[in-house]
């Protein structure tokens, strides 16, 4: 089976071209393929699947094997690979995903594609199409409390759950202690992400996150624009603000005319190889 290492910002996934290739447990080739030690290494696996109604159709598979509704970082490096591998040659791309149509902005530098800009529509506020338990209305500033500590949590959907919690110091930070108790508090019955995030000015959030199926990863681009929308919310920035995430740089913008958020941010290819079963 042939697959192509990509990443963006470093999140990290294997991609397969399934037009090509057969895979007949995605779930189960997840895991083997993901592993860092005994596979290739990867936050998880995407496949790029034909579709009728867009340029392609993404799937995604977390590095637990369970299956993730959207991936911002992960559908830009989707886009390079239409593109640069001549699926659809163009600059404008629709993409097929587990939470909807996905329009993309490719910037170019000759055949490359140096940065993409995803739309990834309107934030879901209501709390129960995060889902998150509980009384109807938005979440915002609502104590949580998770293990030792109450946290002020914001939750929305940005085509997945997400959770961003407002701190002090990200960088010292136990992300590795309260971020997997926050994905799997009982409040959100299918999981969520889990982001924290410190706000330096009014454009500038630094942000560390705990991915749902995948551990703390280097960006999150679901995540970030949730931090974003949360931040709003919370009167604690602008509506467009710079991400600095471990991995890198994305900046985020959510529009008062069309509620839109929008994702913009680089994608590279790591490396190409041959796996020697597709599962």
């Amino acid at each position: 089976m042939r697959f192509t290492k990509m990443e963006g910002l470093g999140n990290d996934y294997v991609y397969v071209d399934a037009r090509h290739e057969t895979i007949g447990n995605p779930s189960g080739l997840a895991v083997l393929i993901s592993d860092r030690h005994f596979g290739v290494g990867a936050d998880g696996l995407i496949l790029i699947l034909p579709s009728e109604a867009a340029d392609a159709r993404m799937e995604i598979y977390n590095a637990d094997g369970s299956r993730a509704e959207m991936c911002g970082n992960g559908i830009r490096c989707v886009a390079k690979y239409v593109y640069e591998h001549g699926i659809a040659r163009k600059e404008q791309l629709a993409v097929e995903t587990d939470s909807g149509m996905k329009h993309l902005q490719l910037f170019t530098a000759g055949d490359i594609v140096e940065s993409v800009r995803v739309d990834m529509g309107p934030p879901e506020l209501e709390r129960s199409r995060i889902p998150m338990k509980g009384p109807s209305g938005r979440v915002v500033g609502e104590p949580l409390e998770i293990l030792d500590r109450t946290f002020r949590i914001t939750a929305l959907s940005m085509g997945n759950p997400h959770c961003v919690t407002f701190i002090d110091d990200v960088d010292g930070f136990e992300v590795a202690g309260y971020g997997p108790a926050v994905a799997s508090h009982p409040s959100f019955p299918e999981g969520v992400n889990a982001e924290f995030a410190e706000v330096t000015d009014r454009r500038h959030v630094k942000m560390r996150v705990w991915e749902r199926g995948s551990g703390e990863t280097l960006a999150c681009g679901t995540g970030a624009c949730a931090t974003c929308v949360a931040a709003v919310l919370n009167d604690l920035t602008e509506r467009c603000v710079t991400l600095d995430l471990p991995g890198g740089e994305l900046k985020v913008e959510w529009s008062e005319k069309d509620d839109a958020v929008t994702l913009t941010g680089p994608a590279r290819e790591v490396f190409t190889g041959e796996w020697p079963d597709s599962g």
